[in-house]
């Protein structure tokens, strides 16, 4: 066997280790994400109790639970993303992941309010804050990590990586929680049996360290030898590539977590669709998102990404109005909406990452992708549910669906124009 035929093998091996490890770490990522979400209203009964008198308990609480996540996400996309690219995107992987890890374990310790009064809420506060900093942080070096981890032609397939860890974390915080709900009496699931995800989230952020250490850096050596960017400098030298950024993520953001996260409520709240049956239904139609993913990215390595997104953006644009006033009270109707809609958004989700690596040059790529990026969710992915809340307040809950598809219809306009990357070699 000859020298080129023994290193093909050994990359192919090394390129899996690189996958596992980026996809694991972010598995635990948006375990502990999900987890503080499917257990708020545990939460807030012993951080945030009613009556207590003391005004500022309900502010901290909305502002926990609805605000500081999301607000420090762009943060964490910003200094994360500038350790990636000033010290390697391997030193960025570890420092998200042993983040996550510290305020998963601090939001399981967090004292209740009877016992400790307004520091309860404090240390929550500051949990949620650093979950924030660190999830924001994670997508801007793991994204850059697996598109710059994949040999040729198989950026795409990479990419769509990012999605299905996403989406494992976010069953397997679902799971958990059902697993505890179901076994554990009321009055140990208040005292708690809450508490127990957060501490299981600690453990599992150890084994991704432990995983994540056996990475190869994927900056190159060029790249480590050159000045060290500004915080700033993608945002100063690159306003262009921030704005597409924003434009490619707008719609995709929107509509991922309407479908994946509102959907259920949505249907609930017009559709009279029982609680149980919506969230069965979401959970099928995760699974059936998460296997979709690498077929979605294998595809776009083959006829590039612009297809992909343009599928997407003007498929949601056209349907999306008709998907959602199609919701009745039927387990099998918001079955088949889900899927449907699952199909139609992994022409963004599987593509995305490596359209934002493809973008940016390596010297501020994975901060240049982070910031805007993440602002970008949190301005409209994040506000979704509160978006479509409102409209059901205001007696307009038909307008959410066509609030979804202007915006992917907008994002469509930037897909046209965005020049096809998929065959290009990605710069280094």
């Amino acid at each position: 066997m000859t020298d080129a035929q023994t290193r093909v093998p050994k990359r192919t091996k090394q390129s899996m280790k690189q996958l596992v490890a980026a996809s694991v770490g972010n598995a635990v990522e948006w375990y502990d994400w999900y987890a503080y979400t499917f257990l708020a209203t545990y939460i807030a009964a012993a951080v945030f109790p009613e009556g207590t008198g003391d005004s500022l308990v309900p502010l901290l609480s909305t502002f926990a639970v609805f605000a500081v996540g999301f607000f420090m996400r762009p943060v964490g996309g910003l200094l994360m993303g500038a350790v990636a690219d000033r010290h390697g995107r391997r030193a960025a992987l570890t420092v998200t992941i042993l983040l996550m890890g510290g305020s998963s374990l601090l939001v399981g310790l967090t004292p209740t309010y009877a016992s400790v009064g307004l520091l309860a809420p404090v240390v929550l506060v500051a949990a949620r804050l650093l979950q924030g900093l660190s999830v924001g942080g994670e997508f801007a070096a793991s994204t850059t990590f697996l598109v710059e981890s994949a040999g040729p032609g198989r950026r795409g397939l990479f990419s769509s990586f990012q999605y299905v860890s996403t989406t494992a974390g976010q069953l397997a915080a679902s799971g958990v929680t059902t697993v505890l709900v179901d076994t554990l009496a009321e009055p140990s699931m208040d005292g708690w049996g809450w508490r127990v995800p957060f501490w299981l989230g600690g453990v599992f952020s150890l084994v991704g360290f432990w995983i994540r250490r056996g990475a190869e850096e994927t900056r190159s050596a060029a790249q480590r030898q050159a000045p060290r960017p500004g915080l700033f400098e993608a945002l100063r030298r690159h306003p262009r590539q921030s704005l597409l950024i924003a434009g490619i993520t707008a719609g995709g953001t929107l509509a991922y977590y309407t479908w994946t996260s509102y959907l259920p409520t949505y249907a609930e709240l017009n559709a009279g669709v029982a609680k149980s049956d919506a969230l069965l239904a979401s959970t099928l139609s995760l699974a059936f998102f998460a296997l979709l993913q690498p077929l979605g990215g294998l595809l776009s390595d083959r006829v590039g990404r612009r297809p992909l997104l343009l599928c997407f953006g003007l498929g949601f644009a056209v349907l999306c109005v008709p998907l959602l006033h199609v919701l009745r009270d039927s387990f099998a109707v918001l079955l088949l909406v889900s899927c449907a809609g699952m199909v139609l958004l992994t022409g963004f989700t599987s593509v995305s990452a490596a359209v934002n690596a493809e973008v940016f040059p390596p010297r501020v790529r994975a901060a240049g992708i982070g910031f805007p990026y993440s602002l970008t969710v949190a301005l409209f992915g994040g506000t979704a549910p509160y978006v479509g809340t409102l409209f059901k307040e205001l007696g307009h809950s038909g307008l959410f669906p066509w609030y979804v598809a202007v915006l992917c219809l907008l994002s469509s306009l930037v897909y046209l124009r965005l020049p096809e990357t998929a065959h290009r070699e990605l710069e280094r």
